[in-house]
């Protein structure tokens, strides 16, 4: 086998969840995506910005990163 620095990607295959959402959150998230298209000039559907928006949460959470790097 040879020595790359490159090692293998990781597994890409989606994984589709269903979840269930109050009206607030609902309105909320309607809210950030048009605030976002003001930014950046861009619309992007709410479902395509929430699996940034949690894996941007999931990075920030040092709790969870201390967690993850004892071994679970």
């Amino acid at each position: 086998m040879m020595d790359l620095k490159l090692g293998k990607l990781p597994d890409r295959t989606p994984v589709k969840l269903a979840i269930t959402i109050m009206p607030d959150l609902n309105d909320a998230l309607r809210e950030y995506a048009r605030c976002y298209a003001e930014a950046y000039g861009s619309e992007e559907p709410v479902t395509e910005l929430i699996p940034a928006m949690l894996a941007a949460f999931l990075e920030s959470d040092r709790g969870f990163a201390r967690y993850r790097s004892n071994g679970r």
